[in-house]
Order: structure tokens, then sequence, then C-alpha cells
């Protein structure tokens, strides 16, 4: 059963109906869907269908390749030489096919260009030499190590520049999405532990596998990260290894990323990782963005030289936050620590993140999807008389206001008290000052059950809940 994934679905399928020949990259995170997707809507119309292995030789690739051919019917009886040969014997074997569209999957594509093994060349050559010169083959490939997808092929200046008939960049799910899987999954989840759930996996549907339906969700937790030889325990590990050549550089990137919330601009990067200031760093904040463990945004009034780099990856920063350098051997810590500070401390800031990763479920909320808007963060550093300040979401619209968005989690509906609505008062009498904004400031809050009414609730322009970050955007 596949869950979402409407739009690409439709893509897919106008393709494989198309009278030309078709080339399509499909990329995102490792553990996203992006094979699964692929072969449960092809299903057994592949005509040939092949799984790069990781971290071993071209020989060894190749002899892969070929058993895979002879597997799938291919009679050839010699073995190829080169990746030149193994694409020949390919294009051979698709000839031998009978009339219709020939479905070609190439899965895990970046680890068959292993080092001096001329695959790339060979690859563009079968495509460009004789499939797109066809009507009938739709060629898919695909890979997690999405910095690779994106260098080699999207953006491509040799024989494969604009090569693609289309790409696919495959986004997790969204809470509402997660609902339907952990239903389809008979998951006994409400919709609080469904946000605490994509608190800590965010929207990637293999993590979700791993529940099961007879334990509570600490209780898988405790056995996913905390049992012995738990599943997930290794993951952060095999996550980065599999995706970066050098996994310790960009996790020393996100690490430094992972102690300030609301992020840090390429300098502040630079001093934090005692990295040379070089274009290499550049270059590793840009596959990190592709692969989508962070994000670059503009604050308000700021250059464009100063973006700030945000790590948003919740399952990263869940690692960071009670998996890191801990020595915790109690095979139960997360059903303890349900009341602990620690936990209510976390479970704020990631419900921030699982926030900003909807924004466009707040938008609806709030009646501004059809509102031409940036959305950003904002903070103001202390100066003089003046406190350091940060609002937590700013929805920057076409229409002359500004929502000031408060993001608060809570086991109930939230209380103002005097002093927290004077608070929001100063923050936004502060953002007008520094900013200089001529625009209508609207005090928004976002909270798990709601506001409690009271005089100061009355003091807020627009709320918003945690059942509106369900809606279909």
């Amino acid at each position: 059963m596949i869950i979402g994934r409407k739009k690409e679905i439709a893509l897919l399928e106008r393709t494989y109906e198309s009278e030309r020949s078709e080339f399509i990259a499909i990329y995102g995170r490792r553990r996203v869907g992006k094979t699964f997707l692929i072969r449960q809507l092809f299903g057994n119309k592949f005509a040939f269908t092949y799984s790069g292995m990781p971290n071993v030789s071209t020989k060894t690739q190749l002899h892969n390749f070929y058993k895979e051919l002879k597997a799938q019917g291919c009679s050839t009886t010699v073995a190829p030489r080169n990746w030149t040969d193994a694409f020949f014997m390919l294009r051979e074997f698709l000839e031998t096919q009978p009339l219709g569209k020939k479905v070609v999957f190439l899965d895990e594509l970046p680890w068959m260009d292993s080092r001096q093994s001329s695959f790339l060349p060979a690859f563009e050559h079968f495509w460009n030499g004789w499939a797109s010169a066809r009507t009938d083959i739709l060629l898919i490939v695909c890979g997690s190590a999405t910095s690779w997808i994106v260098k080699k092929i999207l953006r491509n200046r040799g024989g494969l520049h604009n090569r693609l008939t289309n790409q696919i960049c495959l986004q997790p799910f969204n809470l509402k999405e997660c609902e339907e899987y952990a239903t389809a999954l008979n998951l006994p989840l409400d919709r609080q532990q469904i946000i605490e759930a994509y608190m800590i996996f965010g929207g990637i549907p293999f993590y979700w596998s791993l529940l099961e339906s007879n334990r509570s969700f600490a209780q898988n937790i405790d056995n996913l990260f905390f049992g012995r030889n738990a599943k997930l325990g290794n993951e952060f590990q095999e996550l980065y290894s599999s995706l970066f050549a050098k996994p310790d550089v960009y996790v020393e990137i996100i690490e430094a990323l992972g102690k300030k919330k609301i992020g840090m601009n390429r300098e502040e990067i630079l001093i934090h990782t005692h990295f040379a200031s070089g274009g290499k760093v550049s270059q590793y904040l840009e596959d990190l963005e592709n692969c989508g463990f962070i994000r670059r945004y503009q604050a308000i009034g700021t250059k464009t030289k100063n973006a700030l780099f945000q790590l948003i990856d919740n399952f990263t920063l869940f690692h960071f936050r009670f998996l890191d350098s801990k020595k915790n051997t109690d095979k139960n810590y997360w059903s303890k620590i349900q009341i602990a500070p620690i936990y209510h401390n976390w479970c704020g800031l990631a419900f921030e993140r699982v926030c900003l990763q909807h924004s466009e479920q707040i938008k609806k909320a709030l009646g501004i999807n059809g509102v031409i808007t940036n959305e950003y963060s904002w903070r103001a550093p202390a100066k003089d008389d003046n406190p350091g300040t940060q609002i937590d979401l700013l929805i920057d619209r076409s229409d002359k206001t500004i929502n000031l968005c408060e993001i608060k989690y809570s086991d109930g509906p939230f209380t103002i008290d005097a002093k927290y609505s004077q608070a929001l008062k100063n923050k936004a009498t502060q953002f007008r000052r520094v900013t200089k904004t001529r625009k209508g400031l609207a005090t928004t809050l976002i909270t798990s059950f709601g506001l409690t009414r009271n005089t100061h609730s009355m003091n807020i322009h627009a709320q918003v809940t945690s059942d509106d970050l369900f809606i279909n955007a």
C-alpha cells in the first residue's frame, strides 16, 4: 500500500504512457521510500532492475550486474570487462524484449560510480547513443547519496547535460501522511503520540515501519534505541556513512549546528568547526542541504551572504540529545524519563521543529495560504539596556502583515499569564524597533491544545493548534 505520493505517482504513470523514451532521476534522504515507491508502482513491469552494492570493487559490481542480467533472462555467456560492455549487454537484452514500454530501474546508482570505474561515460553513452533515440525506454535511476545525484545527474555539464526528462525529489511524509501510515500499520497512536514520533523519526517511513502495535509508544522507543541489539542503535553512523565518502566532516558541521537551534551563518560555522575558509565548506553545506539535513534561510533584514543554516533533521537532533556519547545502559530509559525535565525540554524544542516543517499547514489554518509569504526565524542580541530576544517563526506576508509566531508544547491548553503576555508585547515592540517595519504585527500562538480563555488570551491575534498541523496543505 502506497501512502500519499499522489503527484509522484501521477508523474510516473504519465511517463510510462509517454510516446517517447523517458529518463527520470529520483532522489531523497535515505529510508524515505524511493525504492518502495518504484517497486510498488511498477511491480512486474520491469524489463531490468539492478541495485548497486556499497563499498565493493568495480570488478565485483560488474560481476553482480552480469549475474542479474542472466537471472532476468539475458542469454549472454561472456561477463563484461567494463561498464561499456555491461551497458551494451543491457542494450542487446532490451532489444529482445516484447513491444511496449521497457522499464529499466537502476537503484543506488552512486554506488556503481566507484573511483576509476568509468561508469558515468558508459552510462551517458547508453542513454545518449541508444535509449534516447527510441520511444520505448523508461529509465529510472535512484540513489540515497543525494549530493551525487545532484552533481552528476541533475547538474551534469557533460554528456547528460539537460538529458533528464523528469526528476523527483521524494520528501518525507508530513504529519497527515504519518497518521495514515500509522493507521495502515494498525498502530494505536493518538495525535499527540504521532507528533512525538515525528519529533524522533521525522517523516521517514522506514523508521515508522519498525513500530510494533503490541507495544506502547514509549516501549517501542526503548526497544528501537535503548534495548539490547536495538535496531536503530547504529543508524546514525550508518546514515551518514552511506551518504558521504568522508562522513566525519559532515558530522562535525551538524554537531556545531545542533548546538544553536536558530542556526548559524557560514562564518559562525567556521569558528565552531575550525575549518579553513575555503570553498569546500560551502560544498559541504550544499550537500547537507540537498540531503535534507539542514535548511538555508534568510533572517529578515539580512543579506544573502549572511544566510543562516539550521539543522532540521529530527532523527539527527534526537540522536544528539539522547544517544550521542552517552553510556546509557538502561533498556527502559525512554519510559523512565517521561516526567523528567530533560524530556519536557526536548519536547518543547522538537515541537518547534515540527511546526517549522509544517509551515504550509500553519498558513492554511491562518487562512493565508493564498498570500505570498516568506518564513524566517528572528533573533536580536542583547545590547545596552535591551535584552536579547528571538521569535520562533515569522510569516512575512505580501498583504503588509507579519505573523509573529510563538510555539508552545504542553499536555493541555496553554495558559497565558500576565508576565508572559507582557513578554509577547515586548517582543513585538523590540521587533518593530530593530527591523523598522511598517507592516502590521499579528501575535500568533501555535500550541498543542489551544489556549485557556482568560483576559490575556484576548491579546492573541490568531492561534493554531496541533490538530491544524494534520490538515492537507
